[in-house]
């Protein structure tokens, strides 16, 4: 009779966690490709960089969303650019990733076409966090979701400065355009 209800208890709690996982992890979403890039507009020299490394987890149960951001993961097209952007600007020994955690409002997983969302939550770039609004586009494709966003960044915000010599060269507010595809966890 222990060995019975041992028998059916074990699989009473194996059969718990195939209903209960099922639903629930099949909502959570990883990275599996992303570019996020940056532009500043200058009247001496434009400046970009596109990093290709960036992680990122949603949940589109929770609409829970996070991103990680390796600084010195953003490559230039002039190498000096790249040095004087992790030594002097974001100090990327100092402040190695940039991060996000929020939640997307506005996004069906169930809806198709294009929506518009906003991410609501904290920024925290060269250790200054700052609660934004950011709005973008979520649609799903083939079980996958790709986000969609654009804003504008103001560098003082966040500590990074600008030395005076160079204000003409570096605009004080950057354009930052994120493109990530997700798939299932």
């Amino acid at each position: 009779m222990v060995v019975f209800r041992h028998i059916v208890m074990k699989n009473f709690i194996w059969l718990c966690c195939v209903l209960l996982s099922g639903p629930i992890a099949a909502q959570k979403f990883v990275s599996e490709s992303s570019t996020v890039s940056f532009f500043s507009d200058a009247s001496l020299e434009d400046i970009a960089a596109t990093n290709k490394k960036t992680v990122s987890l949603f949940d589109a149960g929770t609409t829970d969303i996070a991103f990680a951001i390796p600084m010195k993961e953003f490559m230039f097209d002039k190498s000096l650019m790249q040095e004087h952007f992790n030594e002097k600007y974001v100090e990327s020994d100092k402040y190695p990733k940039a991060t996000f955690e929020g939640k997307v409002s506005g996004f069906d997983k169930d809806k198709a076409g294009l929506q518009n969302v906003v991410a609501t939550g904290k920024i925290t770039i060269h250790g200054k966090t700052k609660p934004v609004e950011i709005p973008g586009t979520m649609e799903v494709i083939n079980g996958k979701i790709q986000l969609k966003t654009k804003f504008m960044v103001k560098l003082e915000e966040y500590n990074v400065s600008i030395p005076k010599l160079l204000w003409q060269k570096i605009a004080e507010e950057v354009e930052v355009s994120m493109d990530v595809l997700y798939k299932l966890k």
